[in-house]
């Protein structure tokens, strides 16, 4: 669901700077992630299996407090994707009920960070196109696709709200 007429909730809140805003990290290796990242200023800094990330910032769906999830990098013309595999687990990643939830994300892509709004995207051409890129960028996803069969790994494209 995008909402083109409000403005982005994320990019204008402040506490996206107050560290006291966050959800703790349930993982260690993620923790250890963003810590270089944010040590570094850049996503550079971090990769999954060799390959670049995002770390994506959004709003909990039932803390409402703020969270940060680095996820593989699949960009086409400043547009982003996010792939809710969970590794070919059979339910969604905790983030996929958030970003449903709450659609305006920050996306932080190197040093830079983009203010984007989160769309379903829904089986058709669409979705084929970014899943194919998605599948370039990364790899595994289609064997993750294979493992979850039971269900289709949603994917969100991530676009600017102007």
């Amino acid at each position: 669901m995008t909402h083109p007429s409000r403005p982005h909730a994320l990019a204008d809140d402040p506490s996206v700077h107050d560290p006291e805003a966050y959800l703790p990290l349930a993982s260690e290796g993620v923790a250890r992630q963003l810590a270089d990242i944010d040590r570094s200023g850049t996503t550079d800094a971090a990769s999954i299996q060799g390959r670049p990330i995002v770390v994506i910032t959004m709003r909990g769906v039932r803390s409402g407090r703020l969270r940060r999830v680095p996820l593989m990098r699949v960009e086409h013309e400043g547009r982003y994707l996010a792939v809710a595999s969970k590794g070919g687990h059979p339910t969604h990643p905790t983030w996929f009920h958030n970003i449903s939830a709450h659609p305006d994300v920050l996306v932080q892509d190197g040093t830079t960070t983009h203010p984007l709004r989160a769309r379903l995207l829904e089986d058709g051409p669409e979705r084929q196109e970014w899943w194919d890129r998605a599948v370039a960028a990364f790899p595994p996803y289609a064997e993750y696709q294979e493992r979850a069969a039971h269900r289709t790994i949603p994917l969100f494209l991530l676009e600017p709200t102007t």
